[in-house]
């Protein structure tokens, strides 16, 4: 039977933060125009973070069952089914059990934000779940996975940006207006541009692996480049929505962070080793969840 600390490596709790901060951001866009349900709020936060540990685990089993991590190439932490400190019967479980649960946790947040409107919405939020669980699970496992044909930084941008922030936002509010979709956009580049940073990092180990990532399609050179086009697009996004919304000066504040995510982009720059972004895959994650909280404190004082 596998050990606790094996699980936990497998469920990779570092990879919360950005889950997380997108649920944080749409609760709090709701908050500012006078809506928020602390029932929707603490739900939202809990099935982002369960669909992030089953994309984690559906990873850790996809990337086995695909023979991604035995060419001796990877750079992050060891793989728990490749290791054989998990067997594949136990991980399959495991991402049943999650599946599971994030289905009952959808349900009940579905139920209590939708219950006094029109069935539709409560259906388009069921379809919406539902292709964010075969999202998190297909991303490296099964057949014809979308992450090993380059469409990963594609899915991650959709359901760590647009679909969780704005997706919030409306079970907050009930309300479809243009409000929540700046920032969405911006959290969904930044999402975009942590996996860059992971396939970048790893992309010797998928280049032997058949494994093909936006770095493989466009070279280290070229990824670098459009890890850039992330980064200050994202940048552009919020500074756009503070010049539509934002009246006092001291609600631009939250911008000090873009001073920490510039930094990270320079030292990604001049990181000549691939293997050598690893750390930056951690700073980006975080300083994204830091600047999804210092904004939403300072379009709500």
């Amino acid at each position: 039977m596998a050990s606790f600390k094996s699980w936990v490596s497998a469920l990779r709790p570092r990879t919360l933060f950005l889950a997380v901060g997108t649920a944080i951001c749409g609760s709090g866009l709701a908050y500012s125009k006078g809506q928020f349900d602390i029932n929707v709020f603490v739900l939202t936060i809990l099935i982002a973070s369960i669909l992030q540990i089953l994309s984690n685990l559906a990873n850790d089993f996809g990337d086995s069952q695909h023979g991604t991590d035995t060419t001796g190439k990877r750079v992050g932490p060891q793989r728990t089914v490749q290791s054989g400190a998990i067997t594949l019967l136990e991980m399959k479980r495991a991402i049943y059990i999650v599946a599971a649960l994030a289905v009952i946790v959808g349900l009940l947040l579905i139920y209590i934000a939708l219950q006094f409107m029109v069935i539709w919405y409560m259906l388009f939020f069921l379809l919406i779940g539902a292709l964010a669980i075969i999202a998190a699970i297909k991303y490296t496992a099964g057949k014809n996975p979308y992450g090993y044909k380059g469409l990963g930084d594609l899915f991650s941008f959709i359901f760590f940006g647009p679909v969780p922030v704005v997706g919030t936002y409306f079970l907050h509010t009930h309300a479809l207006d243009f409000v929540p979709w700046l920032p969405a956009i911006g959290l969904g580049l930044l999402s975009a541009a942590v996996l860059n940073i992971y396939n970048m990092r790893d992309i010797d180990n998928d280049k032997a692996s058949g494994k093909i990532t936006i770095p493989v399609r466009l070279g280290i050179k070229g990824a670098k480049k459009y890890h850039a086009v992330l980064v200050f697009g994202a940048i552009g996004f919020f500074i756009a929505y503070s010049l539509l919304y934002s009246i006092n000066w001291f609600q631009y504040l939250y911008m000090i962070v873009f001073i920490l995510i510039i930094k990270i982009l320079i030292n990604v720059f001049r990181t000549t080793e691939s293997r050598k972004l690893d750390p930056y895959l951690k700073y980006t994650s975080m300083t994204t969840f830091l600047l999804s909280v210092a904004f939403v404190i300072c379009i709500n004082i």
